[in-house]
């Protein structure tokens, strides 16, 4: 019964959202073409299973890039194109185990676990022509821990003391203690030109667009040419990249509403890739032209309540909230059961993925009689008081995301049932990062997801220390949680390092900061004439140099 009046009311409220976003004026990223499309360039004389020179794709994104410069990127749309621009360190492939990129080797360690050297390759140059040395990694590491530094990331460094020189092609990294983690870091940040960059100040290098988003320079496979504003992006080969100059000679990445229009465009032949959402699946298996690669992601999806803020402050409420919300039928409906249902913030590839934790099931009951107990009691509209204040809410998530769309809206459904006003709303992507991060936080609950780091340390997002400008935006407090985030990375056993950090699971599962949803797979839908994808469970443009084009 449920499951049917969800599914009319869906149908109704989307309905309804259609027509506002086609009165929406530029609230929504507009789905225009580029200047120029890019069109396909095969060679012929090609030996049929070679890869082809040539070329080029176009890549479908309901999300408007916020930055290029991998020291500030939060979103998967920003780091789609970063991937692409800049050269890491270290890389991981697609069983997430760590290679050497632009490290000639795996970095050697000191017998006490303090300094980690490592060579990088000789005659790497960035999109410029001006060469990669050891001071560029340098360079781009002493931000990190550069007090003026004010992206997100400065809680992965706090064990980074010093990074030193050894020679034009070697540094050492210096810890002040134990990291088990840090290893994984020198596989996540781009290296920056430092001839480029070093006249600009720290506290000011985030807001510097004239790198940031006008004209970033790399050593990665592809060179920045332009981006129109909710339209696209467009990218050419860099010849001279140090593993060779890749197949395709052009990467579009298209700009659209929503995923609605992106599928579109991918029925008409206007675009050759996107993120399939499993609704979909069963539309695109009809299409001739094009595959689906299906995989576990490692990432999860989440419902984040702002701890900061009433009613969202008392740990019953968040239980009983969980309580009200059927995760197997969003599964079941939304994610046509291709997600398992989640009750921590880990994956299961992630080698601490713990054995079990208190799970909240589906009962509307309890979740009134913890609601009642935290003093919640329906008010002669049916809608719960307390204090003389309704139990009513915002759901914020971002424009272009049909499924997180979908969620809000059975999710406003769900807790209607027992007597808590919900309301949806989306948001374009940039406003909406800047309206839920720091130093905003001007939210009640969001839809969102992790892309998990390698490294299953939580501390970037639950320690405390991580809410005034990190990546705690729900401003999640406890104290044990901090003790053992601060503690987990000095511990070098994976085993007792997983039994801490499942600790923090327990923690996090029985106090519920977030609505933990699911574990979902994650469908990539190409056209038939993309050869030599790789698909990667939490990289989204994994080898793009290797891809190539066929008739």
């Amino acid at each position: 019964m449920l499951n049917k009046k969800l599914l009319m009311l869906l149908g109704v409220a989307l309905a309804f959202m259609l027509v506002l976003a086609a009165c929406g004026g530029n609230d929504d990223a507009p789905a225009e073409d580029p200047a120029e499309e890019p069109t396909e360039e095969t060679d012929d004389d090609a030996a049929e299973g070679e890869a082809a020179a040539g070329g080029s794709v176009i890549l479908g994104t309901s999300g408007e890039p916020v930055t290029f410069n991998p020291l500030y990127s939060q979103d998967t749309a920003s780091s789609d194109v970063i991937d692409l621009i800049h050269l890491t360190l270290l890389e991981s492939d697609e069983n997430l185990e760590l290679h050497p990129l632009l490290a000639t080797e795996l970095p050697e360690i000191s017998e006490d676990g303090l300094e980690y050297t490592l060579s990088i390759h000789e005659g790497v140059t960035f999109h410029d022509g001006e060469g990669l040395t050891a001071e560029d990694v340098k360079f781009t590491y002493d931000i990190f821990i550069n007090e003026e530094y004010t992206g997100p990331r400065a809680g992965d460094f706090t064990e980074l003391e010093s990074i030193e020189v050894v020679d034009e092609y070697t540094v050492t990294f210096t810890l002040n203690e134990v990291d088990a983690s840090f290893v994984t870091r020198l596989s996540s940040y781009g290296i920056l030109p430092k001839h480029i960059l070093e006249d600009v100040p720290v506290a000011d290098l985030e807001e510097h667009m004239e790198y940031n988003r006008d004209n970033p320079i790399g050593a990665g496979p592809f060179e920045f040419v332009e981006y129109q504003d909710g339209q696209y992006i467009e990218l050419v080969a860099f010849d001279d990249y140090f593993e060779g100059r890749p197949h395709l000679d052009k990467v579009t990445f298209r700009v659209f509403a929503d995923t609605n229009a992106e599928l579109l465009a991918f029925e008409t032949g206007e675009i050759d890739w996107m993120i399939l959402p499993p609704n979909e699946i069963a539309t695109a298996e009809t299409y001739d032209h094009g595959r689906i690669s299906s995989v576990l992601a490692l990432r999860y999806d989440y419902i984040g309540w702002n701890n900061d803020r009433a009613p969202f402050d008392d740990v019953r409420v968040r239980q009983a909230l969980t309580m009200a919300i059927d995760r197997q039928l969003l599964v079941d409906e939304i994610m046509d059961g291709r997600a398992e249902v989640a009750h921590a913030p880990a994956s299961p590839l992630s080698w601490a993925y713990p054995d079990g934790v208190t799970e909240f099931d589906y009962d509307p009951e309890g979740a009134l009689e913890l609601l009642a107990e935290a003093g919640w009691e329906p008010g002669a509209d049916g809608i719960l008081e307390k204090d003389g204040e309704k139990f009513s809410f915002e759901i914020l998530s971002n424009d272009g995301n049909v499924v997180r769309r979908d969620i809000g809206v059975i999710v406003q459904q769900m807790l209607a049932e027992i007597g808590v006003e919900a309301n949806p709303r989306q948001m374009e992507w940039g406003a909406f990062l800047d309206q839920i991060n720091p130093p905003n936080y001007d939210f009640d609950a969001v839809v969102l997801a992790w892309s998990l780091a390698l490294d299953p340390d939580p501390t970037a997002i639950w320690h405390s220390r991580e809410i005034e400008n990190g990546l705690n935006n729900i401003a999640y407090r406890n104290d044990r949680v901090d003790e053992l985030a601060a503690g987990n990375k000095r511990i070098i056993d994976q085993d007792e390092r997983a039994g801490v950090i499942g600790e923090i699971y327990e923690i996090l599962a029985e106090e519920q900061p977030y609505t933990f949803l699911y574990y979902p797979e994650q469908h990539m839908l190409l056209n038939n004439r993309i050869e030599g994808f790789t698909h990667h469970p939490r990289v989204n443009m994994y080898k793009v140099n290797e891809w190539y084009v066929s008739e």
